[in-house]
């Protein structure tokens, strides 16, 4: 059994077909889902719990979790009100993570001192819910910007709380992987991976040991190939899977044994002995 640890599917692109789509990742192998709670802002980021309620016990469906969380670039939508509602989110049971939170440095939009002030805010939040976290970091081209300005806030803000959490499309070095690791941080890898100019990302990722590694759609986006450009969806989670498995040369069964039971542990749930 496979779980997509980071798929949107709150995305209106999936208003049609939302159910089959379910359906079709359970069928190819994929037993959970983590819905990630951000919607178009913070007015929308209870829909991912919305999802879960929805489909959660039907027959032929994954299980699901949701997230709740603000991102980078809707910080600057922060206020009282969306800081009450994502409290109130990460007590509810089906809501097992806060994000994707974290900075954005690639695509201009919200100041990096605004999307600084967001994150700390969150993860006051979800360190108090003892919630773990999923991170997004994207430096500009050619920088480590983002992450530079991310690891002194995770130091001060967060290791202490020793909850851990996602590092989600990873798309780092070497270097920033294993500090994120000695951190608590499951390394997520998406279906970037699996283009052929991610050679740099494919090495990395055969470095870093396989009981900190996960895998994920973001879907969406960044659909693995065969599928590039297309609508992802979390079945596909498993091309990502196997060429991770040949980085890391393993069998593909080993490695989805191995990522599920990295995401049982980091959020303390108990396997579902029916998948």
């Amino acid at each position: 059994m496979f779980i997509d640890s980071h798929a949107h599917l709150d995305s209106p692109r999936y208003s049609e077909d939302r159910a089959d789509l379910l359906r079709r990742a359970q069928a190819a192998g994929v037993g959970g889902i983590l819905a990630i709670g951000l919607g178009e802002g913070p007015h929308e980021m209870q829909q991912a719990l919305e999802i879960c309620r929805q489909y959660n016990g039907q027959s032929g469906m994954p299980q699901l979790w949701a997230s709740a969380g603000i991102y980078p670039h809707n910080t600057h939508e922060i206020d009282q009100a969306a800081l009450a509602k994502l409290d109130r989110l990460l007590a509810e049971p089906e809501v097992i993570a806060c994000g994707e939170l974290g900075l954005d440095y690639y695509h201009e939009g919200t100041p990096h001192e605004i999307q600084h002030r967001g994150l700390v805010q969150q993860l006051e939040i979800a360190a108090a819910r003892k919630r773990p976290i999923t991170i997004h970091c994207r430096p500009k081209d050619g920088t480590s910007d983002a992450f530079d300005d991310l690891f002194p806030v995770l130091d001060e803000h967060w290791q202490k709380t020793g909850l851990g959490g996602i590092l989600h499309c990873f798309s780092g070095n070497e270097r920033e992987a294993r500090r994120l690791i000695e951190m608590g941080f499951l390394i997520s890898f998406s279906g970037s991976l699996t283009f052929p100019k991610a050679e740099p990302l494919r090495a990395v990722a055969a470095t870093l040991p396989l009981d900190h590694l996960l895998v994920e759609t973001d879907a969406p986006w960044l659909a693995p190939s065969p599928h590039r450009g297309q609508r992802n969806e979390s079945a596909w989670v498993l091309h990502t899977a196997q060429v991770l498995a040949e980085c890391l040369g393993i069998e593909a069964d080993q490695l989805a044994s191995s990522t599920t039971k990295n995401f049982y542990r980091l959020f303390s749930l108990t396997p579902n002995v029916g998948n």
